[in-house]
């Protein structure tokens, strides 16, 4: 017997394919990327990548961008990282974890793009922080930004006016794969996020999805969500 609902059957079937698994896991870095890219992330041939492009699209799971000739593809919202997020620390949790390899690992670990904002570690550092210092509370109607909060955004130069214009949540609550708690999502962990790079305290890693922090950046992190 059907039932009445979203179909989530269908949506697990599109991402539960490991060679879209892959291709959805390398579009998590924010990056648009090819399908000649997507196909050597997910050890594919270009006419198998572009069969299951094709399918993600019609599932509206990734959307495709014309740049002159080069077509492109992104992942269609914040709500997928998330759900992928969620997927990873479940396969942490029960043991279905590949096998590690090569010595940028840690590095993911402790800080590493989630989508546009902060994750890792590092990343589960900040939320803890932020709610520690009372800048962010959880509510029943999620996490929310208080009013020392407003203050601080203020100071650090994040113009919450910006982002409140944005069609997604100001602050939202994201399950971090390894560390298995919470980081800072929603356009405010990405102004965050982006912040860090102003400042200088971190780089994003080309072609990776790593996050390193300098020295002094670190330190200055470290004060920070410390309050």
């Amino acid at each position: 017997m059907m039932k009445e609902g979203p179909d989530i059957a269908r949506v697990a079937a599109l991402l539960g394919d490991p060679a879209r698994a892959n291709m959805l896991t390398a579009l998590m870095s924010g990056r648009a990327l090819t399908a000649a890219e997507l196909a050597q992330e997910a050890g594919v041939t270009p006419q198998t990548a572009s069969s299951h492009l094709a399918k993600l699209e019609s599932g509206q799971i990734v959307v495709p961008r014309k740049q002159g000739r080069h077509r492109y593809f992104t992942l269609s919202g914040p709500d997928i990282v998330e759900a992928l997020e969620v997927l990873m620390g479940i396969a942490n949790r029960v043991g279905h974890n590949r096998v590690r390899t090569g010595p940028k690992d840690p590095e993911l670990r402790k800080a590493r793009v989630c989508y546009d904002h902060l994750a890792g570690d590092m990343g589960v550092a900040l939320f803890d922080g932020l709610i520690k210092g009372k800048l962010i509370e959880n509510t029943v109607n999620g996490v929310v930004l208080t009013d020392a909060g407003v203050a601080f955004a203020d100071k650090f130069g994040i113009d919450l006016e910006a982002l409140r214009r944005k069609r997604r949540p100001l602050c939202r609550e994201c399950l971090d794969w390894s560390a298995r708690q919470s980081h800072l999502a929603g356009s405010f962990g990405a102004a965050m996020l982006d912040r860090f790079y102003e400042l200088g305290w971190a780089r994003r890693v080309a072609e990776s999805r790593i996050v390193r922090f300098e020295r002094d950046g670190e330190r200055q992190f470290r004060d920070l969500v410390n309050f």
